[in-house]
């Protein structure tokens, strides 16, 4: 059986980043086949994170817009915390488009702090490109209440 989740995530991505380039089908499914690789989703939404030993890597989330702003994108980020330590990753980090205010508030609500720019990184369909900002978090338990 075809795994279902490329097309359908490839649907959501083009659907939440209207102002870049929208991840395809093929690229989805050669990073779900990666052993590494990890897509933790909910039917508005999905996380692809990558763990190699004590790293892990959050590569995006992807909310529907119809959805954002009512919770998913943070369930979506504590379901790919919960993933990277239980492959046994103890830190995390990802890059987030200056200009997506929405996420890089999530980010920094849930602990995540600055650890540098990439100057000029994301390309735009129109206006200049913009700065990538790097994160990274220490990754913890949680407890089952928080969110």
């Amino acid at each position: 059986m075809t795994d279902p989740r490329p097309t359908r995530f490839a649907e959501l991505h083009a659907a939440a980043f209207t102002e870049s380039r929208p991840w395809g089908v093929g690229e989805l499914q050669s990073l779900l086949a990666s052993p590494h690789v990890f897509a933790p989703f909910t039917e508005h939404g999905f996380a692809i994170g990558r763990a190699i030993l004590d790293e892990a890597e959050l590569l995006t989330i992807a909310v529907h817009p119809d959805q954002q702003g009512k919770g998913v994108g943070r369930q979506l980020l504590a379901m790919f915390e919960a993933e990277a330590l239980s492959r046994g990753a103890t830190h995390a980090f990802l890059e987030v488009a200056q200009d997506n205010e929405t996420a890089l508030a999530l980010y920094l609500s849930d602990g995540w702090a600055e650890s540098g720019r990439r100057a000029g990184y994301y390309a735009r369909q129109k206006g200049d490109a913009v700065d990538a900002i790097l994160l990274r978090k220490q990754l913890t338990l949680r407890e089952p209440s928080e969110k």
